[in-house]
């Protein structure tokens, strides 16, 4: 890849919501979102199933080399919180992540990940509060959750009740677009 076609590219470092769990990968939002905005900036999906932030953290500096993003959209956490990791651990990575975009020169956007009710007020309050208190300590955008809306409509999702299905993304697609837009300065 050139550095010229990686000057603009917003890379995607996720999990299974991103990676488009049990569907084509051109099926997921990522891709559906580069094709929506014909690659103006090119969106990368370097997503992976069952990541936690810690896997995230340990394959970014590959992907930081090869890509050389722009933009790093850090969709990672809810599987340390599914395995009820604790909270100060995932802060404390995803705090990492977060050093380690800036240290590429790129920008790091930080989404807010929400656990289902049923981990407890506690564990789930405190869960949350990391994304906000993250997007304030390195003034960076914190973008809405959209599993929030997916969740409300059970025909998006898939029957494990956690993963939207490929009937939310181009849903998705378009929410995303409308939240990263004036992130990533798209024309």
């Amino acid at each position: 890849m050139s550095r010229f076609a990686a000057a603009d590219t917003l890379m995607v470092l996720g999990d299974s919501l991103s990676a488009g769990y049990r569907m084509a990968a051109t099926d997921a939002w990522p891709s559906l979102l580069d094709k929506k905005w014909r690659q103006q900036p090119k969106v990368v999906n370097a997503s992976i199933s069952g990541d936690t932030a810690g896997q995230g953290l340990a394959r970014l500096p590959a992907l930081l080399k090869q890509y050389q993003p722009q933009w790093v959209l850090i969709e990672l956490g809810g599987n340390d919180g599914l395995r009820g990791f604790p909270p100060q651990n995932i802060e404390q990575d995803l705090s990492k992540i977060i050093a380690d975009v800036r240290a590429a020169n790129a920008r790091p956007l930080l989404m807010q990940i929400r656990l289902p009710a049923n981990y407890g007020r506690r564990y789930t309050e405190s869960f949350s509060e990391i994304y906000p208190k993250l997007a304030q300590q390195y003034a960076i955008p914190l973008v809405p959750f959209f599993m929030e809306q997916v969740y409300l409509k059970p025909e998006w999702m898939q029957q494990d009740g956690i993963h939207p299905n490929p009937d939310a993304q181009p849903w998705i697609a378009a929410l995303m677009a409308l939240e990263l837009a004036p992130l990533v300065k798209h024309e």
